[in-house]
């Protein structure tokens, strides 16, 4: 059986949220119900996704209409079904 390597690094035997990467990680996964976004970075996507919207139907509004089945009314029902 091997040994486990020995290492100077505190990286893995921190059990506390300090500043670095790794522990940040490690106490995110451990506690997610005291992690969620800032109201700031909420509020900025919700206003990204209001323009974002108003963009796609002024794009939709502004393309030409096409008749899909030209020549058939659309209020009527196919022929052969009752």
């Amino acid at each position: 059986m091997t040994r486990k390597k020995k290492t100077r690094s505190l990286a893995d035997k921190v059990t506390i949220r300090t500043g670095r990467r790794k522990d940040y990680k490690k106490w995110r996964h451990d506690n997610p119900d005291q992690v969620a976004p800032s109201r700031r970075f909420v509020a900025k996507k919700q206003q990204q996704r209001k323009l974002q919207a108003i963009k796609k139907l002024a794009r939709q509004q502004s393309g030409q209409n096409i008749a899909i089945h030209p020549g058939k009314e659309s209020d009527q029902p196919p022929e052969g079904q009752s």
